[in-house]
């Protein structure tokens, strides 16, 4: 009986041992890298749910995620009297919980567009206060995760709000300048957009987050404060129907930022007025907030890429080389950026056939280097490339001059001094004239070839003068040489090349312009029944080409520092008799060139990466 008894007692303890062991109160088992990244930075932008952070405040005061999102309004209400919690912990939640609010309310289609945006502005309200007006400084907390998160808060509601009051712009009524709406005063400082005269606003205010682009090898951002932002101005008009050759971009980018009212945390927390400010983030690296200078977070690929995806570039640029309707005729100079009299300009040609979208990741990867965005802006020319050398060359200077006595009648800015020309292609051997001295080589080169004398040799002379008697451009000090043909191709002379130069017609717009050399021509006496006629791109470009002959030699100014570049796509024969498929390096080569690199590829050279490194040096270097 007692051997009995100790087996039960031992029996009993036995199992008390198994259940204690069973129950314990605390376990641990081992997480992923991607479990790890998501406890320490998944929040409610991330993946959908609140942050760990967020749900620690909440147990802290006894309510849970399930209970606060029941009744979101107590839940606030509770966060905003416990005395449990710091104000880091208070203020970052209760941004956190509106912006879970505004996203329910717009992905439920709540109606009333004003309770919507009172939530965005509350989520932005406490980020800002969080980030500004706690006891300690954002410096302070630059390494933690809580902070990175508290600011993309502010920056996503932020981009909300004001997405919101543009695209219900119509319902706000305005008290003045101030909007009144959804309990707030909001004003704005809009000087960053660089509005029309007439106050006209852009058609759309795009969220540079929202685009992705193909065909462009980088996305060139700046992580900083606010909400980065690309505005679609309309198409300028012609109401003083005069045609000017120049437009600023019709898509800035610009970054949107929002002010509390306040010196300190209880004013942030009480006030319903607040500004709007539109930075440039070309011009302002950084903006002054909360007694701060905070750097301006920044797309600079954003609104170059929107822009050439709703060009059309690629079918007018055919339209023009066959002169069909809807193409040019004339340049036109495109600002890829707001102009800024402090910078200097860089003016890109493209070449036969081709567009600004030949200067595609160009442009893009120069406009994404810090440096070189602080030193220079981008033009593009967009030229008619049916028309000939000649007639592109006082064109180009033409809409160029015009475009810089609009912006800088004086010619004291920087943009208007100490430019640079780069060019490929045709658009190469455009720069090489546009930095020529021709006087009078080439009028007297035709006056001896066809024995002109008196009043006959006069007359020929004045009509031909403006397009063959030119000057190196004064504001141009560098340029850039690339796949250029100078002394022509044999490539033109090609049956192929010869077949399209016949299908090439010049419209009756671009021959009212040479009308006086057209005059010209027709009293030179070539020995044949068939008067001289005006050549055409093509024909310019062959090697065999009278006016191609006659500049090939011309003098660059001293005054211009060059740079050759072109592709080699004949490895295998001497550098000498090389060829880029179109263009033969002997074409190419320029003797005082201030350097010179072959790059292995195809004609269209200029995309290539190592030829934008190459221009990238040369930009770079000192003046």
């Amino acid at each position: 009986m007692l051997t009995r008894t100790r087996s039960l007692r031992y029996s009993l303890l036995l199992c008390a041992t198994l259940l204690l062991s069973g129950c314990a109160a605390v376990t641990v088992s081992s997480i992923s890298p991607a479990d790890y990244l998501q406890q320490r930075r998944g929040d409610i932008l991330t993946t959908g749910k609140l942050s760990a952070s967020a749900n620690e405040v909440l147990r802290i005061i006894g309510s849970d995620i399930a209970a606060c999102e029941a009744n979101a309004g107590s839940c606030r209400a509770d966060l905003a009297r416990s005395e449990l919690l710091s104000d880091e912990q208070r203020l970052a939640t209760l941004s956190e919980l509106w912006l879970e609010s505004a996203l329910t309310e717009e992905k439920q289609g709540t109606k009333n567009n004003a309770d919507v945006l009172a939530a965005w502005l509350e989520s932005a309200r406490y980020a800002y206060a969080y980030l500004f007006y706690t006891a300690r400084s954002p410096g302070e907390r630059a390494f933690e995760e809580r902070q990175t998160q508290i600011r993309d808060y502010y920056n996503y509601a932020v981009q909300k709000a004001v997405g919101n009051l543009f695209h219900h712009r119509g319902e706000y009524r305005p008290d003045g300048k101030v909007i009144r709406v959804a309990g707030w005063d909001i004003d704005s400082e809009l000087s960053a957009l660089r509005l029309p005269h007439d106050g006209t606003l852009p058609e759309e205010l795009l969220p540079a987050t929202s685009l992705k682009f193909s065909g462009l090898r980088n996305v060139y951002r700046r992580d900083g404060f606010g909400a980065d932002l690309v505005a679609v101005m309309p198409k300028p008009g012609q109401s003083s129907g005069v045609e000017v050759p120049y437009q600023e971009t019709r898509f800035p980018v610009v970054t949107a930022l929002i002010r509390f009212e306040g010196k300190t945390l209880t004013e942030v927390l009480a006030t319903q007025q607040l500004m709007i400010v539109l930075a440039d983030p070309y011009r302002n690296a950084s903006i002054s907030m909360a007694g701060r200078e905070l750097p301006v977070a920044a797309n600079f690929t954003a609104g170059y890429g929107l822009w050439l995806a709703r060009s059309g570039f690629g079918v007018q640029a055919l339209r023009t080389l066959f002169g069909r309707a809807e193409g040019i005729a004339r340049p036109q100079v495109h600002l890829m950026q707001p102009y800024d009299p402090n910078k200097r300009t860089i003016v890109m040609l493209h070449g036969l056939a081709s567009s600004p979208e030949a200067w595609i990741n160009v442009a893009n990867e120069l406009m994404g280097d810090e440096q070189l965005r602080r030193r220079y802006q981008i033009w593009q020319v967009y030229y008619p490339s049916n028309a000939p050398l000649a007639a592109n060359n006082l064109a180009i200077r033409q809409a160029l001059d015009a475009t810089l006595a609009h912006f800088d009648p004086s010619a004291r800015a920087n943009a208007s001094n100490e430019m640079v020309l780069i060019g490929h292609s045709m658009g190469g051997v455009l720069s090489r004239l546009m930095v020529s001295n021709a006087s009078t080589t080439l009028l007297d080169a035709i006056t001896e070839e066809y024995n002109l004398k008196g009043k006959k040799a006069e007359k020929v002379r004045a009509g031909l003068a403006p397009y063959l008697e030119f000057g190196a451009m004064p504001q141009v000090n560098r340029a850039i040489f690339i796949a250029a043909p100078h002394r022509g191709t044999s490539f033109a002379n090609h049956k192929v090349a010869r077949w399209i130069a016949n299908l090439i017609t010049l419209p009756i717009t671009m021959l009212d312009q040479f009308s006086d050399a057209v005059g010209s021509l027709a009293q030179l006496d070539t020995g044949s029944s068939e008067p001289l006629r005006i050549p055409n791109s093509i024909d310019n470009l062959s090697d065999k080409d009278p006016f191609v002959r006659l500049v090939a030699d011309l003098p660059i100014s001293p005054q211009v520092r060059y740079y050759s570049i072109m592709g080699n796509d004949t490895p295998d024969v001497p550098l000498q008799a090389s060829s880029d498929g179109v263009v033969p390096y002997a074409s190419a080569h320029l003797d005082g060139a201030q350097s010179e690199k072959v790059i292995p590829s195809w004609h269209s050279v200029q995309e290539s990466p190592q030829a934008i490194l190459e221009i990238r040096r040369i930009l770079r270097l000192a003046d």
